[in-house]
């Protein structure tokens, strides 16, 4: 029985170290994995943190770059030394004329129609007037009986005064007849007045052209009557003479642009009539005084015509080539901002915005003249929100050249 324990015990004493190792390395493995795990979950969670941390950053990034107000600017364009304007003209001949008769009677005949060239003094129609005819006859009648009683009243005038240094006749005689040698003579005088005048009437019965031109209207045919244009009736004129050498274009120029055109300057008409074609003129004279009507100055250009290809009473367009101020910019109208204070235009500058005041000069559609306020390396801003303050950080997502301004 005894055996049996001990030999028991020296089985259980011999198995004892072993045990013992192998409970030491399943500690240590519980401890490594532990471990492991441990150092995983600590990755994991740091990973985590620090994609949070990253998302965090970067939407803060984000958010602060969308804070930041993204604005398209453009520089602004020079303006040309000259501009052109475009007006409507009316052309007219250098000189025109209604002709009118100065006497009453019958058209006996007409010697020029429409279309016709005429010269200085060319006879254009005869008028028929018997009762200035008549006139005029009763008038040199009466003129040769007053110088017929004249011759009378000299030939006693001379008498008497003869008589008188030998105190034949009577002082008051003397005076008598030379009373009546002067009433005689004034009589003389005021008939020939009249028969002056009768003769100017009678030689109005021809009709004449007053200067070289063209017949443009023919108001008048043989057998009608004929009225004085100095009576109180209706006036109508024989004929209408022009003169197409040289045509006068009149045109209303507005009153903004006034103070660029100035005579000499020169002047290029278009027509409908001559597509493709100019013919050139000169400013000649204007007004010099704006239309309280229209707001305009009248202006002249005078335009060549020897061979009368244009005609008179046509529509032109009249091109004028205004001069400018130097200093004046073209830009969008769509970087305009109307504010109370004024016109603004939005300005950025080291990544800010600065409201600069401008005063506006003409208006082209799409683009507007700005006179001042603005320097050619200003960076103005394309279709400026209407909340835009100055000293506001903005960022340019677009620059437009000055040559990209449409």
């Amino acid at each position: 029985m005894l055996s049996q324990t001990e030999d028991v015990r020296g089985i259980a004493g011999h198995s004892s170290p072993q045990n013992f190792v192998k409970t030491k390395k399943s500690a240590r493995m519980r401890w490594l994995a532990l471990a492991v795990v441990s150092v995983a979950a600590a990755a994991v969670l740091g990973y985590g943190m620090w994609s949070r941390v990253r998302a965090s950053k970067k939407l803060g990034a984000e958010t602060s770059q969308l804070a930041v107000t993204t604005v398209s600017v453009v520089t602004p364009k020079q303006s040309t030394p000259a501009q052109e304007i475009i007006l409507p003209g009316n052309v007219q001949p250098f000189i025109s004329s209604p002709i009118y008769a100065r006497t009453n009677g019958y058209l006996k005949n007409w010697y020029a129609d429409i279309g016709a060239h005429v010269k200085q003094g060319q006879l254009l129609a005869v008028i028929d007037a018997p009762e200035v005819d008549q006139q005029l006859a009763q008038s040199l009648s009466n003129l040769n009986t007053a110088k017929a009683n004249l011759a009378l009243a000299e030939i006693t005038k001379n008498r008497y005064e003869g008589l008188i240094k030998t105190n034949a006749v009577a002082q008051q005689d003397v005076d008598n007849a030379v009373g009546s040698y002067k009433a005689n003579q004034a009589i003389v005088e005021a008939d020939e007045a009249n028969v002056k005048q009768l003769q100017a009437l009678q030689g109005f019965e021809r009709v004449y052209a007053p200067f070289d031109g063209v017949v443009t209207a023919r108001n008048t045919d043989i057998g009608d009557l004929i009225d004085s244009g100095s009576s109180g009736g209706v006036k109508t004129d024989l004929f209408h003479i022009a003169q197409p050498g040289v045509l006068r274009v009149y045109v209303n120029v507005p009153e903004e642009y006034s103070q660029g055109v100035k005579v000499g300057m020169t002047a290029n008409l278009a027509l409908a009539e001559f597509p493709g074609r100019t013919f050139q003129g000169k400013l000649v004279r204007t007004a010099e005084a704006i239309n309280v009507t229209t707001r305009t100055l009248l202006i002249e250009v005078d335009v060549q015509n020897p061979t009368s290809i244009l005609l008179t009473g046509s529509y032109a367009e009249v091109h004028l080539q205004v001069p400018t101020a130097a200093s004046t910019f073209l830009i969008p109208v769509n970087t305009l901002l109307f504010r109370t204070e004024g016109l603004r235009v939005g300005v950025v500058k080291d990544g800010k915005v600065a409201l600069a005041t401008v005063t506006a000069g003409h208006d082209f559609g799409d683009q507007i003249e700005i006179v001042s306020g603005l320097k050619a390396d200003d960076q103005v801003i394309v279709n400026p929100p209407d909340s835009i303050v100055a000293g506001q950080q903005v960022q340019i997502v677009q620059a437009t050249l000055p040559g990209d301004i449409k």
